[in-house]
């Protein structure tokens, strides 16, 4: 049975802006109630030390320490667990005796150029698709260790742990690796849900370096005594193995009701695509870099990745750094005015993916296209968001006919869910309906997976889901105007 009052549970997310420690109430009886609080949020700020960009992985490990001591504060009593997810592919190093062997390195850094090619001439990407069903994103996992190769740091490792299992072993002092996690290092067999031994082999990688694998819901150890002396709550606290892929634990709070639904996680990324049991791996699928990483209860995340809202965070972070600050409420609303599809680019463009002055590169870009230059903060802005809704609606269209699955509805999670016109451009240019919301999708994907494990709530994933529904109101969009515009723009980018 369910258990009878709502249980605390707390939801560690860290996304590549900033970590956010959300508390949430969970009761299956009756009707059931979820409730979900921020407790605590700090910054995630990359380091730069020389050439390379490094996560502040220490100062991310004391704000969740701090924020599970505001979540025993909040809640009267310690969490009936605690869960983690992160962003994916990166990883942290560890000797024998279990210290970590440098600041984790960000997908960011440019230590991954060539390596493709490289890899290319081991293992022909047709070949490697087929064995892993993941895009190519030049960050990859399996990139940044085949790049790592003979470094001092690598030859020196005991342990190779992801970042929400380097979160989990500093909480508990168990080792494990995620599986929605490991899916995007591309060394998973999507079929087989296991390593492929077959292409860690051919690429002289290591998997004895990675801790054994675990799913959702698994037992991820308990809370060590200095951490419950660190955040004042009294133990046992279990530490529950989640969706710790952030993208993972949002799709599972996808509150959808039937199959026939596409979704788009936004954030820093927008990684759109449907929900499949089963991978697709076809030459064609590669071709349109489609990824097959893995999901809560057996399933597939079958999504491409998107630059994201990212492009419009790196333009509002050059126009403060030149001292015309934007507010991005008012931003917003002055992009809403200005004509759509004027200006545009290729959201999913690698030239991209790297920090710095976007607003410069994204007018470079429409310029060596001959397409109008966007001027101004609110032309930019809106050339940005024009931009991701074309994407999306490319994604969306390219996964339907791949997985030959028809949808009738599009759902935004993530904090994207906010942006108004993002919304309402993206119901626009799929000429579907958008259903918005939750914003916080990640943490609550984390927190349903918790309440499961613990029998706060049964069911399987559609339960959740379900749970979801009868305690959120997302808000609803449905497509407006002409679509021949969207047409025409869609078929240029195609080109």
């Amino acid at each position: 049975m369910p258990h009878p009052e709502p249980l605390p549970f707390a939801a560690v997310d860290l996304g590549a802006s900033s970590g956010r420690v959300m508390l949430g109430h969970v009761s299956g009886r009756g009707a059931g109630t979820l409730r979900l609080e921020e407790v605590h949020r700090f910054p995630n700020r990359p380091v730069r030390i020389g050439s390379t960009l490094h996560w502040d992985i220490l100062s991310l490990h004391q704000g969740v320490l701090d924020g599970l001591r505001a979540a025993g504060a909040t809640a009267g009593r310690a969490p009936a667990s605690v869960g983690i997810d992160t962003w994916a592919v990166d990883y942290g190093l560890l000797d024998a005796s279990g210290a970590l062997l440098g600041n984790p390195v960000h997908y960011r850094d440019t230590r991954t150029e060539g390596e493709a090619a490289k890899v290319a001439a081991v293992l022909p990407p047709p070949v490697l698709y087929e064995a892993t069903g993941l895009q190519y994103l030049p960050f990859n996992t399996l990139y940044q260790l085949t790049a790592a190769q003979g470094s001092v740091a690598l030859a020196a490792a005991d342990r190779l742990l992801l970042i929400p299992d380097l979160a989990t072993y500093w909480l508990t002092g168990e080792a494990g690796t995620e599986l929605t996690n490991a899916s995007t290092t591309q060394l998973i067999d999507p079929r087989t849900r296991d390593w492929s031994f077959s292409v860690a082999r051919a690429l002289g990688i290591d998997l004895a370096l990675f801790a054994p694998l675990r799913g959702p819901g698994d037992p991820a150890g308990h809370l060590l005594p200095g951490v419950l002396a660190e955040t004042g709550l009294t133990g046992p606290v279990p530490v529950t193995a989640v969706g710790s892929h952030d993208t993972a634990s949002a799709v599972a709070a996808v509150p959808a009701s039937g199959e026939r639904f596409a979704y788009i996680a936004t954030g820093t990324w927008s990684l759109a695509g449907l929900e499949l049991d089963s991978p697709v791996l076809t030459e064609e699928s590669r071709l349109a870099n489609f990824t097959n990483e893995l999901g809560v209860d057996g399933t597939v995340r079958y999504l491409r990745n998107i630059m994201g809202l990212w492009l419009l965070q790196e333009c509002l972070r050059a126009w403060e750094s030149e001292g015309t600050p934007q507010r991005l409420g008012q931003l917003l609303r002055e992009a809403a005015d200005v004509p759509g599809l004027r200006s545009f680019v290729d959201a999913g463009d690698p030239a991209f993916l790297a920090p710095g002055d976007m607003p410069r590169r994204i007018a470079e870009a429409c310029r060596r296209a001959g397409r109008r230059v966007p001027e101004g903060p609110a032309e930019i802005a809106r050339c940005v968001l024009d931009s991701l809704a074309l994407a999306h609606r490319r994604a969306i269209e390219d996964a339907q006919r791949l997985a030959g699955r028809a949808v009738d509805t599009v759902h935004i999670v993530g904090g994207g869910a906010h942006n108004e016109l993002l919304c309402r451009l993206t119901a626009d240019a799929c000429g579907l309906p958008v259903v918005a919301g939750p914003a916080e999708a990640a943490a609550l994907g984390n927190v349903l997976v918790q309440a499961r494990a613990a029998g706060a709530v049964h069911g399987d994933l559609w339960d959740l889901r379900a749970l979801l529904r009868s305690t959120l109101e997302p808000r609803r969009y449905e497509p407006t105007g002409d679509r021949s515009d969207w047409d025409r723009t869609a078929a240029l980018i195609s080109t």
